[in-house]
């Protein structure tokens, strides 16, 4: 499933068509009443139907058929919970080769990435966040059991200090960027603790030693 959400992600970057060029696409009328219209993102699939095509980051992409057996608001809620959390694992795993916050090093010495999660499971300070974090998805429950019932729309927690929301436009646009960079950061994200994985070194420090 991980395998193909970044399959999945990758296609949703693919390029509209330019401007003052309308895109054209396969009306199902003309392969016949019966067959069902192909997918935009991978044109030997069948478009999925369960897909609502108005969604922010709609690529018409679903080969396992995940949104005809899952709600589709639980779909999207996850989605967009995991791009959050990527985007701020993406920024952290950059962040820890520019600078380091004064006591880390006492407590995890010159761990990075996963190395730091490690450090803190035998010290048993992670089993503090989970209880915290935890804690925290009790709120979340709350908020996806009112996205399935209709009473809030996916990842809305009414939490825009600067009005970006006011506008519908403006909004739609806001939208679209956190998935599109949502996905991506997940994507870069496993790059880089993959990367901690086989070198030890952080993203940066990895680029600065290259070939060294």
């Amino acid at each position: 499933v991980a395998a193909v959400a970044c399959v999945a992600s990758a296609a949703a970057f693919a390029p509209s068509a330019p401007m003052g060029v309308k895109a054209t696409t396969r009306a199902v009328s003309s392969i016949g009443p019966r067959m069902q219209a192909m997918s935009e993102s991978v044109p030997f699939l069948k478009k999925p139907e369960a897909l609502d095509s108005s969604m922010a980051g709609y690529a018409g992409f679903d080969p396992l058929g995940l949104s005809s057996i899952a709600d589709i608001k639980f779909l999207q809620e996850s989605e967009i919970k995991h791009c959050r959390i990527a985007m701020l694992a993406a920024a952290g795993s950059i962040a820890q080769d520019i600078f380091t916050f004064p006591g880390v090093s006492k407590v995890v010495g010159t761990a990075k990435m996963t190395g730091v999660h490690d450090v803190l499971v035998k010290q048993g300070a992670m089993g503090q966040i989970l209880l915290w974090t935890s804690f925290l998805e009790v709120f979340g429950t709350i908020a996806l059991l009112e996205t399935l019932d209709g009473k809030r729309a996916p990842g809305d927690f009414k939490f825009d200090p600067l009005g970006f929301s006011k506008n519908a436009e403006t909004a739609k646009r806001y939208q679209l960027s956190e998935i599109k960079n949502g996905r991506l950061a997940m994507l870069a994200t496993g790059g880089m603790v993959h990367g901690y994985f086989i070198t030890g070194k952080g993203p940066l420090e990895l680029l600065t030693n290259f070939g060294k």
